[in-house]
């Protein structure tokens, strides 16, 4: 931005000098740096809340993409009532429920007692005595 060179630096240092003078220069500079440090901490605050604005605008407007388009399927799907059946109803034609559901429902029971059975704590078989476990370790046949 702003192109300055080392002449210039240099010359604006003895300008400085000649005007503050040497014993006043340190102080100078020392409160040359807080402004620059405090002005670049107002352009930083400032910049990030630029950012800020412009990332709600964003998320604003994306919010507002995301509902027209969630609306838009929703309006193009079909209904969920359209699809519900009550299982408490009877039956609309008449006819009694179907062998194969009532095959279908055995087969769950079938599966939920073999679960519980596998998932039981007691054994299903009686414990075989300490002698008999080591006679059979050392190949004897079992009685």
């Amino acid at each position: 931005m702003f192109d300055i060179g080392y002449t210039e630096l240099l010359f604006i240092a003895v300008v400085a000098l000649l005007v503050i003078g040497p014993k006043e220069l340190p102080n100078a500079l020392r409160s040359l740096g807080r402004m620059t440090g405090k002005a670049r901490a107002m352009t930083r605050h400032l910049r990030s809340g630029f950012d800020e604005m412009m990332r709600q605008a964003e998320l604003e407007e994306m919010e507002a993409q995301w509902k027209a388009h969630n609306r838009k399927i929703m309006e193009s799907a079909p209904a969920a009532s359209d699809f519900a059946i009550d299982p408490m109803a009877p039956p609309a034609d008449g006819a009694e429920r179907s062998a194969g559901s009532a095959a279908h429902a055995d087969d769950m029971k079938d599966a939920r007692a073999a679960e519980a059975a596998a998932t039981s704590l007691v054994p299903d078989t009686p414990p075989v005595p300490a002698e008999s476990s080591a006679a059979a370790a050392a190949g004897a046949p079992r009685p």
